[in-house]
């Protein structure tokens, strides 16, 4: 057995309200849930504990130059460390504790979209990042939601994850129809690209009783493919995604595209995929503009976080978007004009934001 391919869902060990509040949020030490940190190959480990300690010193700097002392721990929900999501949180905890002198955030290694929300409603994070397609689920209960989580807002919009379907050489896969009957990487357990993918399965008329389904991140599965543990691995991800580069240098394996037809009915289905390509000369050996569809990403809250907090994350996206890009250069993928195409409700600080500064009002609802 592949060290990383002993994975299922559900996996993740509960986490009460009261340990939240009373245990690592009020220290302000940024904590990975169990699940989070085993999918992490050592030498991502490593790599996040540095990020985490230089994180902390960032922070202990910030509270030092409050010295009024009383700082409320807040955290944000990323994702594991080899996607976009927690490098991106790092650089938003940063200034909004900067901004703010009453608060000191975190970017929290996390499962991914489905565990951030549900960690969401137990209160045990204040900010959220997630995919589309949870989004939606979420509010309006899905698969993974038995009940709607109609408290759920958007707060603010960030960059588009396209998806990337990444085969082995030589597997004799040449469309998603192919992928019967092969060992398919769906995404890590509680996370939105695992969601995505069992639309793509479904498109080509597949579920995953026809494949033999692992609960991968991005990183293992990058590593998974090298090794030839697996066959194919569904990634929705931003362009270019670390860990699609590190698949595809290696020549061992190729991305497939997603043809016209099967991504407008996928459209259709779910308003909030878009058709899309992923330009040439991307990743190595991609010399041709690849079809495919993609799903917007979103920082999203409770309906109750504090107005304050949501004008700061929106002024930061407004004013300091430069700042963000050297941090993080998709964060220069980032539109606020994106909030009027939200697949859910905007949170009441993020309408009237909107109403301060744009020309266009927001919708009702």
């Amino acid at each position: 057995m592949h060290p990383v391919l002993d994975r299922s869902p559900g996996s993740n060990p509960p986490v009460s309200a009261e340990d939240a509040r009373s245990g690592w949020l009020r220290s302000g030490i940024r904590r990975e849930s169990s699940s989070a940190r085993s999918r992490q190959p050592g030498r991502w480990r490593r790599s996040g504990r540095i990020f985490g300690s230089l994180s902390s010193i960032a922070l202990v700097l910030v509270a030092c130059a409050g010295e009024g002392g009383g700082r409320t721990f807040m955290s944000i929900g990323t994702a594991g460390t080899g996607g976009l999501y927690y490098p991106i949180g790092g650089a938003l905890a940063s200034r909004l504790s900067i901004r703010d002198s009453a608060r000191t955030y975190t970017a929290e290694v996390t499962g991914g979209s489905v565990e951030n929300i549900q960690r969401l409603a137990r209160g045990e994070m204040d900010l959220a990042f997630v995919i589309g397609t949870t989004a939606w689920e979420a509010y309006n209960g899905g698969t993974d939601f038995e009940r709607p989580q109609t408290w759920l807002r958007i707060v603010a919009p960030l960059y588009p994850n396209l998806t990337h379907i990444l085969v082995r050489s030589g597997a004799g896969i040449r469309s998603v129809a192919d992928l019967r009957g092969q060992r398919v990487s769906v995404g890590a357990a509680g996370s939105g690209t695992e969601q995505l993918a069992r639309h793509v399965l479904e498109a080509y008329g597949l579920t995953y009783d026809d494949v033999d389904e692992k609960y991968l991140s991005f990183t293992e599965s990058a590593s998974a493919l090298a090794d030839a543990a697996i066959d194919a691995a569904i990634i929705t991800v931003g362009y270019p995604a670390s860990s699609v580069l590190e698949a595809t240098t290696t020549g061992r394996v190729e991305l497939l595209p997603i043809d016209s037809a099967h991504t407008a009915a996928l459209a259709i289905k779910h308003a909030y995929y878009t058709p899309s390509t992923i330009p040439p000369g991307t990743y190595p050996g991609q010399t041709a503009e690849l079809k495919t569809f993609s799903v917007m990403n979103w920082i999203v809250a409770r309906d109750d976080l504090d107005p304050v907090v949501v004008a700061d994350v929106l002024d930061i996206l407004s004013e300091e978007i430069d700042g963000l890009r050297q941090a993080v250069d998709i964060a220069g993928q980032i539109r606020l004009t994106n909030l009027y195409a939200a697949p859910i409700p905007l949170h009441d600080a993020t309408r009237a934001w909107l109403e301060r500064n744009s020309t266009r009002p927001p919708s009702p609802g």
